[in-house]
């Protein structure tokens, strides 16, 4: 049963650059989105193999209360994720597989906002997304993944066997 929809996708080809919205972005295992400065190891964290590194997703939810509650004024393609999603929790797919379309991923971890953001965004927008700044996420299977694509938590048995 789906659980939520992909409102949008972000790829950034550098470090500090602007986020650029794309209608699709292709999902390479152990790489990330094509395209993106994380895939490229190019990104300002980039680790050599580093799978929590592979993509990040943000709820739009967390984003309007962020700006409601502090004040932040924080565009969605500033926050730095690749996936902008809708009506689902990501911190409860720490630990899980999911799918995205067709694409299977792995949650690994949250994806606490930092000190860059705020240089690049605000203060206010660092303290908004305390505990509700996404996830990292590691993807899993080959494909191409789709702005409205819904989001989907895989049972625990079929997502072993993927």
């Amino acid at each position: 049963m789906p659980m939520g929809v992909i409102a949008a996708i972000y790829l950034t080809p550098e470090k500090e650059a602007a986020a650029n919205s794309v209608r699709q972005a292709n999902c390479v295992p152990g790489s990330g989105l094509e395209g993106d400065r994380y895939a490229k190891q190019a990104g300002t964290f980039s680790k050599p193999g580093a799978a929590d590194r592979e993509v990040t997703l943000i709820e739009a939810e967390a984003i309007e209360a962020a700006n409601r509650e502090y004040k932040a004024s924080l565009d969605p393609a500033a926050t730095r994720r690749n996936l902008l999603t809708c009506g689902v929790a990501l911190n409860h797919l720490v630990g899980r597989d999911f799918r995205v379309g067709h694409v299977v991923f792995r949650g690994i971890r949250l994806c606490e906002p930092c000190d860059h953001l705020a240089k690049l965004t605000s203060a206010e927008a660092e303290r908004g997304l305390v505990h509700r700044g996404g996830l990292r996420a590691q993807v899993v299977t080959a494909g191409t993944i789709y702005v409205g694509d819904e989001i989907e938590e895989m049972p625990k048995a079929l997502a072993h066997a993927v």
